[in-house]
């Protein structure tokens, strides 16, 4: 029987001691998802997320790139979970904006999972943080996504992610956007060996990686940016759930 008085999305925080999910759920998840990476079998159960991790990626290069005055013209992501996005125009800021724009690709798996693992703290963020989340996959891959694999797996992607939102309870809305938001956070380490190569083959081309174009633009070596790159993720991540789980 339902209470028409009732906020059927409670405002209140959730921390560790309340009826939200635990972090020693989402640790474990964490230590899960890294054993998962070791065995053949786990690359297979977490691929959606990796791919999610790539759109992630993509979108920060392709937004980053809006953001300073350029165009983004299309994304590709492959089934062997690379990717890559094409933009053009004239870039703030010259060298720096165009070193923006690579760490912006970086940078985006961990600030969208911090993002995700803080709009958990309520019920009424996290249930419209998915709607979000879902609408802007099916959106990206109507706008911008230029590959088959890529439109195919977005959509599914997009399309799952809003079925959560809209058919699954408030507890397991809560547990899935905190938990795609580890997912994101994690990656950053599962791809570390990305973050000091300063070349990459991607679609089948050799390419300068993130980290060397920014080294490119910037002078310092591109390891050097990987370590601020990984360094910064995992303190994205840590805070990001203390904030969370903060009473």
């Amino acid at each position: 029987m339902s209470n028409p008085d009732r906020d059927p999305f409670p405002s209140n925080p959730l921390p560790s001691g309340s009826g939200a999910v635990g972090i020693g759920w989402l640790l474990g998840a964490a230590v899960v998802t890294v054993i998962l990476w070791q065995v053949p079998w786990g690359q297979y159960i977490l691929y959606p997320f990796s791919i999610l991790a790539t759109w992630f990626h993509e979108m920060g290069h392709g937004l980053t790139a809006m953001l300073l005055g350029g165009d983004f013209h299309q994304l590709r992501i492959y089934p062997n979970g690379s990717g890559i996005a094409q933009h053009g125009g004239s870039l703030f800021l010259g060298p720096i904006g165009r070193a923006l724009v690579a760490a912006g690709g970086l940078m985006g798996p961990p600030l969208a999972g911090a993002g995700l693992i803080l709009a958990s703290r309520q019920f009424r963020t996290a249930h419209y943080c998915l709607l979000f989340l879902g609408g802007l996959l099916v959106v990206s891959a109507l706008i911008w996504v230029r590959s088959l694999f890529g439109l195919a797996a977005i959509t599914i992607l997009g399309v799952s992610i809003l079925a959560v939102a809209l058919k699954t309870p408030h507890w397991f809305q809560n547990f899935a956007i905190q938990f795609l938001g580890v997912q994101a956070c994690v990656n950053t380490f599962h791809q570390v060996d990305y973050l000091f190569t300063r070349t990459a083959v991607i679609g089948g081309k050799s390419l300068l990686s993130d980290t060397g174009q920014i080294a490119q633009q910037l002078l310092l070596p591109y390891w050097f940016w990987g370590i601020l790159i990984a360094v910064a993720s995992l303190w994205l991540l840590v805070q990001s759930l203390r904030l969370a789980y903060r009473s």
